[in-house]
């Protein structure tokens, strides 16, 4: 199999994991789950999103978590920015990244982001333009790139002129994300090898939902179009508030786990990793959709005879 041995991470729970919670998760708890997050060697957080508070509750602090929250050397900070008014909120704090985003169908920019596609497109150019003015890195990320919940399937050509935007931009990172877990992985590795080759220049990340069970079969099309880069959350917390049915992300435990067994390096330490699972568990109340933390880690002893 021809895969990357070095895979990296970026973790959003505290962002895409918590943003669809009923419970509303308190400053020192996510600030104690990002101090697990990074004591487990996490090295790329989505840390929060500066949305409306009004349409998202949850991330109603977010200057107040990337303030508090432990930055160790080699570790890169991400915040989600929908438009300039959440972009002259990211300005003021201590930012690595910003990470914009277009849905890749008409229907969902409509419905749930309350704009058309193009009025999206003209936003991010804006946000980029000061994200780059105050030298941060961006992320163009193209929400519903597999599949719409209104629209089914998303053309190609679709992906490709959003994509091509956000080159046009400076984005250096675009992610292309399966928002309500459609997707397969004979999809997942077409779209990844097209894409990479239409544009080279540009390193592409994927984000994956388990809505429908086939988060990491999705992952490992994706290594072995040659992506090395995914999103992940904690105990598989997460999901779209404005989709139906988007159910959580893929687990960070459970993926670095199959990383490793694949004998990918990620830089995580499991063990540690799942003191933040547990802590989660504690925040909710209930066991999370990952399943490592109650499997337990792999332990192999000497061969049957």
């Amino acid at each position: 199999m021809n895969m990357p041995s070095q895979v990296h991470i970026v973790e959003v729970g505290t962002r895409d994991g918590i943003q669809a919670e009923k419970q509303f998760v308190e400053l020192d708890q996510k600030l104690r789950m990002l101090e697990l997050i990074v004591a487990a060697g996490v090295r790329r957080i989505e840390a929060t999103s500066f949305v409306s508070p009004r349409h998202v509750p949850q991330m109603a602090d977010a200057a107040e978590v990337l303030a508090g929250m432990e930055r160790p050397p080699g570790v890169e900070i991400e915040a989600l920015v929908p438009n300039m008014r959440g972009m002259e909120r990211a300005l003021e704090c201590q930012l690595d990244r910003v990470v914009l985003f277009v849905a890749a169908s008409e229907g969902f920019n409509l419905k749930n982001l309350r704009a058309g596609r193009e009025k999206m497109l003209d936003a991010a150019r804006e946000a980029a333009k000061e994200a780059h003015g105050a030298g941060m890195k961006i992320r163009g990320g193209v929400v519903t790139a597999f599949g719409c919940p209104y629209e089914g399937r998303v053309p190609l050509e679709a992906v490709e002129r959003i994509a091509g935007d956000y080159a046009d931009m400076g984005c250096d990172e675009v992610g292309l994300a399966d928002t309500v877990g459609m997707t397969n992985p004979v999809a997942v590795r077409r779209m990844a090898e097209h894409i990479r080759a239409k544009f080279p220049e540009i390193r592409f990340t994927l984000h994956f939902h388990n809505t429908r069970g086939v988060g990491l079969a999705n992952v490992l099309a994706g290594l072995e179009a040659g992506v090395d880069t995914f999103d992940t959350s904690i105990g598989g917390l997460g999901g779209c508030p404005f989709a139906p049915r988007a159910t959580g992300n893929i687990s960070t435990e459970d993926t670095v786990n199959m990383l490793h067994e694949m004998g990918a390096e990620t830089g995580i330490n499991l063990g540690k990793l799942l003191e933040a699972v547990s802590y989660a568990e504690s925040v909710f109340g209930r066991q999370l959709p990952g399943q490592l933390l109650h499997a337990g880690l792999p332990e192999w002893g000497a061969p049957a005879a």
